[in-house]
């Protein structure tokens, strides 16, 4: 499933409105904010038709699933979008993280829980905002944070950056770093991170794949406002910032990035991290800018290419 769709559910006092773009979206938001409102309105609208007066108006049917029988369920559903209370406590497990990689459903998951084992982006995580009767979501975070103070001054200038994984985009803050003077660690994981900023101090930079760092935000962010020597730097991926750098020219890469979910088939990549990994290598397989994740191509750090994908990253002097 790929796309975006705009979803309505409303009745003759409530009215909720927003827009899901990617297979993950996560729902925050303490208790009275509307959560649990909307999944009953949902499932009225399922069972009870016309007669229940909500209207539920998408491109695609929108369902709730939940109860002991959600395996079966899910197995027989394909191009809906499927709503999931935190009340159903299988959202939390290994079990119905495997479940849903590789189904052709978009997930809509309305907790207020962290929910480790599935890789959301931290662009579609949302609270609920109401305006009276009208409802719709409200972003939570944003893709690029500079948290020292309110009014804090731009550009970033860090002595430490820590990187989230080990592979090509290390490799390449690293070799940055080393230039700059600047000391450049591996997490070796998301998870790692915490470990890692234990007992250091200075001006820290914490660069992550935002595609997939979202069960990690919650943390992170309030790390970072309680820290104030801490900020956070946290693009889509490594690849997506070599792909937005236009080093790779090509008018496909420009309509791609302006907008993903029209290309990324949420039932082949669980993550758009994994879509523009496979993209950017097939994009330069037999060019001197073939790219392996595992290992970086020292092509890009060639003075030219480097300073194209720096140039990508606002807000951070490197």
């Amino acid at each position: 499933m790929k796309g975006r769709y705009r979803v309505i559910v409303q009745n003759n006092r409530l009215h909720y409105e927003f827009e899901i773009r990617r297979n993950i979206t996560v729902i925050q938001g303490d208790s009275a904010t509307g959560k649990t409102t909307l999944i009953n309105m949902l499932r009225q609208a399922e069972n009870l038709g016309v007669s229940s007066g909500i209207d539920v108006i998408c491109d695609v049917p929108c369902k709730v699933l939940e109860g002991r029988d959600w395996r079966l369920i899910l197995e027989n559903l394909s191009g809906n979008i499927i709503f999931i209370d935190e009340e159903n406590a299988f959202i939390n497990t290994e079990e119905f993280a495997s479940s849903i990689r590789g189904s052709d459903n978009y997930f809509v998951l309305i907790t207020r829980e962290n929910l480790y084992n599935l890789p959301y982006s931290v662009e579609e995580i949302y609270g609920l905002h109401s305006s009276g009767k009208y409802q719709n979501t409200k972003k939570v975070y944003q893709q690029m944070y500079r948290i020292y103070s309110d009014n804090a001054d731009f550009p970033v200038r860090p002595e430490r950056i820590i990187v989230e994984d080990s592979n090509s985009g290390y490799e390449f803050f690293r070799a940055v770093s080393e230039e700059k003077g600047i000391t450049c660690e591996s997490a070796g994981g998301k998870s790692n991170i915490f470990e890692k900023l234990k007992g250091i101090d200075g001006e820290i930079c914490i660069i992550a794949d935002g595609a997939a760092i979202g069960p990690e935000m919650e943390r992170l962010y309030k790390l970072a406002q309680r820290m104030k020597n801490i900020s956070l730097y946290l693009p889509e991926s490594f690849e997506w910032l070599i792909l937005k750098s236009g080093l790779i020219p090509g008018k496909e890469i420009h309509e791609i990035l302006e907008e993903p979910e029209k290309y990324i088939d949420g039932k082949k990549f669980f993550s758009w991290e994994r879509y523009f990994a496979r993209f950017l290598t097939e994009k330069t397989e037999g060019t001197y800018l073939k790219y392996k994740k595992s290992r970086l191509n020292e092509t890009y750090l060639h003075k030219k290419n480097k300073e194209m994908i720096l140039k990508i990253i606002k807000g951070l002097e490197l």
